[in-house]
């Protein structure tokens, strides 16, 4: 039976719906950007923005895909680094309210956190903490972590720190489970980008790339990009937004559409289209149909503040999915 074991920034998601754009300005955040921020800062935001609707659950982008897998069904775990302090409780409880079986260790810091603000336009702005969450190192990781998976998933943010991520993957390879990477943004794709091709090369099965990371690693536009990835990884997958994604493995390339939906906030798309795709692959399916059940819950979560769905869209995206495992 399948179990897949995911390792990331353990941050918590603060999203706030703010009535104006001033606001913004007010605590000098431009517009539709992501800020690393102090612990200070953090809480000179949360002061600003307390009065407004919040959501807050466990996130970061390899935390989201676990937490898409575990609603599927799928057997799930989870490596991350809190505080000893409210959040980091919050970010556990969270984990284990939804069937993900935390591996927490505990950090000096506070725990990390990404507070998004969403404008009525439904863009985003991020003030983002990291805390506790970056104090992960290479020897927190041991080999009894990987015991009795199958898969390993891991988020691009992390690969700013080679060791971790060196010592990670080895362990896994060296145990036989399938190993998963979803690119982070394309700063940190250009920052690295020498060492993702060593990773990808010699350790990556199966790469995630939205247009911008792949034009990043590649310096190539979406239908060409996944070419090259496809030379270095078994399976290859690039995301393009409104456009759908592109995928490649061997000979077989695949172009999947989106679903129609009213899209709220565009936060753990691409980790949720990971987490279709991969129960996709898990479950036997081809190419095409784990790129559909990509698209239906990045979809679903795209109408929804935030990267978490409720109970009931999850029942409704479950349904399409269950269609697409019957398809032939």
């Amino acid at each position: 039976m399948a179990k897949v074991l995911g390792l990331g920034n353990a941050l918590v998601d603060i999203m706030t719906r703010i009535e104006s754009d001033s606001l913004l300005q007010q605590l000098s955040l431009p517009k539709g950007s992501m800020q690393i921020v102090n612990a200070d800062f953090m809480k000179t935001v949360l002061d600003s923005t307390h009065h407004f609707p919040q959501t807050i659950a466990a996130g970061g982008s390899a935390a989201n895909t676990i937490h898409g897998l575990a609603n599927l069904g799928v057997e799930t775990s989870f490596i991350g680094k809190i505080g000893k302090d409210a959040y980091g409780t919050a970010f556990e409880s969270d984990m284990v309210k939804n069937g993900i079986k935390p591996i927490m260790l505990k950090g000096a810091s506070e725990s990390g956190r990404a507070l998004a603000l969403v404008s009525t336009d439904s863009e985003r702005t991020f003030a983002v903490y990291l805390g506790a969450a970056i104090e992960l190192t290479a020897e927190d990781i041991t080999p009894e972590m990987f015991d009795n998976f199958t898969h390993f998933h891991i988020e691009g943010y992390l690969v700013q720190n080679h060791s971790l991520i060196k010592r990670a993957v080895e362990i896994a390879k060296s145990k036989g489970l399938v190993i998963s990477l979803d690119m982070a943004s394309y700063n940190v794709v250009e920052e690295n980008r020498e060492f993702l091709r060593e990773l990808i090369t010699n350790y990556v099965n199966i790469v995630f790339a939205n247009e911008e990371e792949a034009k990043s690693f590649t310096g190539l536009e979406p239908e060409d990009a996944v070419e090259e990835f496809a030379k270095i990884a078994d399976i290859a997958v690039v995301k393009m937004g409104h456009d759908g994604s592109i995928i490649k493995k061997g000979e077989v390339k695949e172009r999947v559409g989106i679903i129609d939906v009213n899209s709220i906030d565009t936060t753990g798309a691409g980790d949720l289209y990971a987490s279709g795709f991969l129960y996709g692959l898990i479950k036997g399916l081809n190419l095409r149909q784990c790129g559909k059940i990509g698209a239906i819950l990045s979809g679903h979560v795209i109408e929804v503040l935030g990267p978490k769905m409720d109970a009931h869209r999850w029942l409704k995206a479950k349904e399409y999915v269950d269609k697409i495992e019957k398809e032939l």
